[in-house]
């Protein structure tokens, strides 16, 4: 299926003149950033960048990077490059000690996410005509304003519903008849059981907020009988929309690279070919309020061209592996939390509620427990629990202490991102039954 471009100058222009944009743009962030004297001013002057013309995008790499502990040290914005007047909107994510993440928006910068989302949404199939049923959260979080920008961008209906209250959610669905569904993959996966194979108007979702697998998103069309589509975002770079699945993007996600360039990098920070897992880091091309400049997100893909012989010429980025914080290394093997749910969610009994526990009491031998849940009481756990055992065993190369719990037993989360990890030190379990 060949989807319609929502913006063909920036969707489907010639890799070629979308590469002199990017280094207009470049050049044009880097003096903004100089002209502010903020610490990133002060990092590109000890690197040797004096102005916008001393760089190029191929010289990036050699350029410093900015982390979320930058932003966190130079809270609330030492960071931001606007005047305090231009600044319209503040948005962010929780952080560590109480600090949030906060992030100073222009009105530039809304214009750019909403249109950035209203390409997201028109990928994934919605129109003028549509009926955007919007579950995520409103408030900091950028989800749910991020698409509310973009579908009104489009010139679609949004339904504001945000999170929770699922019975509530269910009518909606039933009385305004949307077609397009956006929300976490988890909340997703949710709703999909309390419709209880009630057919609906819904025709695509965009999901995301949490790293999900192909094994989900199979379950999600499953419940929902609808296309399930991935987006990315983090409230550093602008929100949802930095990158998303199109219908006929093979299964990655199309890089709004006009206003974001993506690179991924080792652990080192050398770049690494397409096709190879590595860390993204973003520089901001049009944001004015905080732009950054090599932002190290601290996610795990893989990169790509674009489809060939498709309208979209943008590169892509495959769903998220995982995270490198959250990156887990049991008795010296690197296990990432989507490779275990890729395993669960492959086994037809298994629901796609679980809980992975890094297991650190014993710091001489840590170990990976992981908790699941069968569909029906009538399931042999103890098949189950070896079955899973031997297929973590052989996709992983550890063997895992898998326990089989009681329907329901694993906590539900309608608002906000479900908890796929926890790590247990000391003191109870991170969940009965372990």
């Amino acid at each position: 299926m060949v989807v319609p471009l929502v913006d063909a100058d920036a969707e489907g222009i010639a890799p070629e003149l979308r590469g002199k944009v990017q280094q207009r743009r470049f050049r044009q962030v880097v003096d903004r950033v100089l002209a502010s004297g903020n610490p990133q001013a002060e990092r590109l002057r000890a690197a040797g960048v004096t102005s916008g013309a001393d760089v190029t995008l191929d010289g990036l790499k050699d350029l410093p990077t900015i982390t979320k502990a930058d932003i966190w040290d130079n809270y609330p914005f030492g960071l931001q490059v606007a005047q305090d007047q231009d600044i319209v909107c503040v948005h962010g994510s929780s952080g560590t000690g109480g600090r949030p993440t906060l992030i100073p928006y222009t009105a530039a910068d809304i214009e750019v996410w909403a249109s950035v989302m209203a390409r997201a949404l028109g990928g994934a199939g919605a129109t003028r005509g549509s009926v955007i049923h919007n579950g995520y959260g409103y408030g900091l979080f950028t989800g749910g304003l991020g698409v509310h920008h973009g579908g009104m961008r489009l010139g679609a209906t949004v339904v504001p519903v945000s999170g929770g209250m699922t019975e509530r959610q269910i009518r909606l669905i039933q009385d305004l008849k949307p077609d397009i569904l956006t929300c976490t993959p988890s909340y997703a996966i949710h709703l999909g059981e309390a419709l209880k194979g009630e057919p609906t108007s819904l025709k695509a979702g965009v999901f995301g907020a949490e790293p999900w697998t192909e094994e989900m998103r199979a379950q999600i069309e499953s419940l929902l009988n609808i296309r399930a589509l991935d987006i990315y975002g983090l409230s550093e770079i602008i929100g949802p929309g930095v990158a998303c699945e199109s219908l006929d993007s093979d299964g990655m996600l199309n890089v709004a690279e006009d206003h974001f360039f993506v690179e991924a990098v080792d652990p080192e920070g050398n770049p690494v070919p397409d096709g190879t897992p590595g860390e993204l880091v973003f520089t901001t091309l049009t944001k004015t309020g905080m732009p950054l400049i090599r932002y190290r997100t601290g996610d795990v893909a893989a990169l790509a061209g674009p489809v060939p012989n498709r309208p979209r010429t943008l590169r892509r980025m495959s769903k998220l592996k995982g995270r490198t914080d959250d990156m887990l290394v049991i008795r010296g093997v690197n296990v990432f939390p989507t490779e275990v749910e890729a395993v669960l969610l492959r086994d037809e009994r298994v629901s796609p509620h679980y809980l992975v526990v890094e297991d650190r009491r014993d710091p001489s031998r840590s170990e990976l427990r992981v908790a699941v849940e069968p569909f029906t009481d009538s399931v042999d756990k103890p098949a189950l629990g070896a079955d899973l055992t031997n297929a973590l065993r052989e996709r992983l190369g550890i063997t895992c202490v898998v326990t089989v719990l009681e329907p329901g037993s694993v906590p539900r989360t309608e608002v906000g991102k479900a908890r796929r990890l926890a790590r247990w030190n000391q003191g109870d379990p991170p969940l009965a039954g372990l």
